[in-house]
C-alpha cells in the first residue's frame, strides 16, 4: 500500500468517527477487554469501516500465543498473505477486505483486530519566527552546568525518521536500521529531518555551533530506527516491529531507552492496543519507554484547550508520558507554562493519568538533516549558517527527557556499580517526585490532568538517581544518604514528591523510603496496583466545569476526542502557541504564521 493510500485509508476512517458523540465514545472508559461478541473485538475505527466506502484496510491481528499457529493456518486457508509477523506481542498484519473483519474476528484464538493506523510525528506549531532564546537555555533551565553527567556508556534507541549523521554526533550513532525497507541494517540517513532534531536535543555535542546548542546529554550513544518516511508518515506495525526489534536486541545493542516522538489517535483501550503491548513489553524488558504525549491540546471545534487528547503509545500505563513546556525566554521556571498544543489527559479509554512530566517544548534548536524535508520547507526556521533547526511539539519534549533519562542513568550506575541498572519503574518515579509543581498566575496549581507531576528538574533526578540504589530490596537500605528536596534555578523551587500511577496519586516519603512493590522487577506501570490510604484521587473529584473525574466519567464539551476526532494526517488548524483565554483575534493571528 503506499503511503498516499494510507493517508487517505486513515483519513475515511477517521472521518466515520465525526459522527460519534462524545457520550458513544465515554462509554469506553475502564474497558480492559472485550466480550465474545465478534463485533467487539475490532477497534473503534475498523467498527466504522463498514461505512467509509473503502474496500480494504491494513489490520493487525492480536491472538492468543498458544493457538498462534492454527490462526495463522486459518488465514492462509482464506487466502490472507501475512505480511508480518509480531513475536512479541503475539500477531499478524496483512491487508483485509473491509467485509471479511467480522470473519477474522470471529476465528478461534483472535483475541482483537486493530487497524494499522497511520502514524505521525509529534511536531506541530512550527513558525516562521526564529527562537528569542539564547542557544544554552534549555540546559541553564534545567539546572545541568555542574551535574557531572553527559550520558556516556548509555544508548537510546531512537525510533523516527532516521539520524543523519552530522558532525554533533560525531561517531555515536552505532547501528541503523531502516523498517520502511524491511529493517535493513543501512548507513544513518534522514530523508525528513525529525529524528535528527529530537537526537540532537537528546545527545548532541553542540559542536558545529561551538558548543552553544547542545543537547541534553552529549555523551550518549544512539541506535537509530527509521520508521517514518521522509513525508512523515509511517505504519503502526512498522513502529511495533521497531519496539519489538529493540526489545529484542536490548543486550546486544546495550539499549537503555526507546525514545517514541510519533503515534497515532487512540482507537482501542491500552490493554487492547498493539502498540501500547509492545511498549510494555519492552517496559517489562527493563527498557524505559519515553512518549510525547501528542500535540492534540486543543479542540479542532471549538479552538480551545481540552481533555482527554493522549495519543498512542503515549497512553501506555508503563510510558513515561511527556506533555511540552514553554519556558518564556528565561532561566527561572515560575514563569514557565503549559503549551497550548500539549496534549492534556485523561487517556481516552482508560482514564489513566496523563502525561507523566512536562519538559521544555517550545522552539527548541537541535542539529538539521542537511537536504531533508523540513529543512527544504522551513527554511526560515534554520539558524547557524542552516546547521541548525527551531521546532516546537511535544516530539521535542520527549527528546529532551529521554537525554535526562541518559543522565539519570549514568549518575545511578556510577554511584552504585556493580549493583545494576533501575527499572524503568524507578526512573520513572525519580522525574515525578523531584518535579515543580506548575501553578498559574494566582498561585494556584495547574492541574494534574494538564502537567502531570510537573515540570522536569533535571538536576534534582540526577542528585536523586545518586542515592538510590537499584539492587536494593528494602526500604531501610534502598536510599543511601539524604537529598535536598528543592533546588535553586533563579529561585527556590520545592519538588513535588508525588508520583502519578494509573487513575492515582501518591504522596509522601515512603515513596522512596519504604518498602512499595513500585520498586520491583515484576511490575509493569499501572498494572493491578492498589495503594491503600495513599490514593489523593477519590471518585467525585471535579476539574473544572467541564469534566468529573472517578468511576462515573462525565464528559464536557472541551473533550478533543468528542465530535471532532482528530485526524493525525490533518495539517494544523489552530496555534501551537494558543493558551487559555486566547482570543479569535489572537489565533487568527497566529494561525497566520504556522503550516
Amino acid at each position: 500500500m503506499t503511503n498516499s493510500r494510507r493517508r487517505s485509508l486513515c483519513a475515511g476512517v477517521a472521518g466515520i468517527i465525526l459522527a460519534l458523540t462524545p457520550f458513544h465514545l465515554a462509554a469506553s472508559p475502564g474497558q480492559n477487554g472485550r466480550g465474545g461478541n465478534r463485533a467487539e473485538r475490532l477497534d473503534t475505527a475498523l467498527m466504522r469501516a463498514g461505512t467509509s466506502g473503502l474496500k480494504t484496510v491494513p489490520v493487525i491481528v492480536k491472538v492468543d500465543t498458544a493457538e498462534r499457529n492454527k490462526v495463522r493456518k486459518a488465514l492462509k486457508d482464506l487466502g490472507f498473505a501475512v505480511r508480518r509477523e509480531h513475536g512479541g506481542i503475539s500477531a499478524f498484519t496483512f491487508d483485509a477486505p473491509v467485509g471479511m473483519l467480522a470473519r477474522i474476528a470471529a476465528i478461534p484464538g483472535v483475541l482483537g483486530v486493530s487497524l494499522d493506523a497511520e502514524i505521525g510525528s509529534d511536531l506541530l506549531g512550527v513558525t516562521t519566527t526564529v527562537p528569542n532564546t539564547t542557544g544554552t537555555l534549555l540546559r541553564d533551565t534545567l539546572g545541568l552546568d555542574n551535574v557531572g553527567v553527559t550520558g556516556r556508556g548509555v544508548t537510546v534507541a531512537v525510533i523516527d525518521s532516521g539520524i543523519a549523521p552530522v558532525l554533533d554526533f560525531g561517531g555515536r550513532i552505532k547501528a541503523f536500521y531502516d523498517f520502511t525497507r524491511g529493517g535493513i541494517a543501512t548507513e544513518p540517513y534522514d530523508d525528513n529531518g525529525h529524528g535528527t532534531h529530537v537526537a540532537g536535543l537528546i545527545g548532541g555535542s553542540g559542536l558545529t555551533s561551538l558548543g552553544v546548542y547542545r543537547g541534553v546529554a552529549p555523551g550518549v550513544s544512539f541506535v537509530g530506527l527509521k520508521v517514518l518516511k521522509a513525508d512523515g508518515g509511517g505504519s503502526t506495525s512498522n513502529l511495533i516491529a521497531a519496539v519489538e526489534f529493540a526489545t529484542a536486541n536490548k543486550k546486544a545493542l546495550g539499549i537503555d531507552i526507546i525514545n517514541l516522538s510519533l503515534g497515532h489517535p487512540p482507537y482501542e483501550p491500552a490493554a487492547l492496543d498493539p502498540l501500547v503491548q509492545a511498549v510494555q513489553a519492552a517496559s517489562k524488558a527493563g527498557i524505559l519507554v519515553v512518549s510525547s504525549a501528542g500535540n492534540n491540546g486543543i479542540n479542532k471545534a471549538t479552538g480551545l484547550p481540552g481533555f482527554g487528547g493522549i495519543s498512542s503509545p503515549a497512553n501506555a500505563p508503563s510510558s513515561l508520558t511527556v506533555g511540552s513546556e514553554r519556558t518564556e525566554g528565561t532561566k527561572r521556571r515560575s514563569d514557565d507554562t503549559v503549551g497550548g498544543w500539549s496534549s492534556r489527559g485523561p487517556s481516552w479509554y482508560d482514564g489513566f493519568v496523563k502525561p507523566d512530566v512536562i519538559a521544555p517544548g517550545h522552539k527548541m534548536v537541535a542539529p538539521a538533516a542537511p537536504l531533508s524535508m523540513l529543512v527544504l520547507s522551513n527554511p526560515t526556521l534554520l539558524l547557524s549558517n542552516n546547521r541548525y533547526l527551531a521546532l516546537t511539539g511535544t516530539s521535542m519534549s520527549a527528546g529532551v527527557v529521554s537525554g535526562l533519562a541518559a543522565l539519570v542513568i549514568e549518575a545511578n550506575r556510577a554511584a552504585f556499580p556493580y549493583r545494576g541498572s533501575l527499572k524503568p519503574n524507578a526512573i520513572k518515579t525519580i522525574f515525578e517526585y523531584s518535579a515543580f509543581t506548575m501553578k498559574d498566575e494566582n498561585g494556584t496549581p495547574v492541574h494534574r490532568l494538564v502537567q502531570g507531576a510537573g515540570m522536569v528538574n533535571g538536576a534534582g533526578a540526577v542528585r536523586l538517581a545518586k542515592v538510590i540504589d537499584p539492587a536494593a530490596t528494602t526500604g531501610a537500605t534502598r536510599v543511601k544518604g539524604s537529598v535536598t528536596q528543592f533546588d535553586w534555578i533563579d529561585e527556590k523551587l520545592s519538588w513535588a514528591q508525588n508520583v502519578l500511577w494509573g487513575d492515582n496519586v501518591i504522596w509522601g516519603d515512603n515513596l522512596l523510603w519504604g518498602d512499595n512493590v513500585i520498586w520491583g522487577d515484576n511490575i509493569v506501570w499501572g498494572e493491578n496496583i492498589v495503594w491503600g490510604e495513599n490514593i489523593v484521587w477519590g471518585e467525585n473529584l471535579v476539574w473544572g466545569e467541564n469534566l468529573i473525574w472517578g468511576e462515573n466519567l462525565i464528559w464536557g464539551e472541551n473533550l478533543v476526542w468528542g465530535e471532532n476526532f482528530l485526524d493525525d494526517t490533518d495539517a494544523p488548524a489552530v496555534p501551537a502557541e494558543t493558551e487559555p483565554g486566547s482570543t479569535d483575534a489572537e489565533i487568527a493571528s497566529y494561525a497566520a504564521e504556522t503550516f
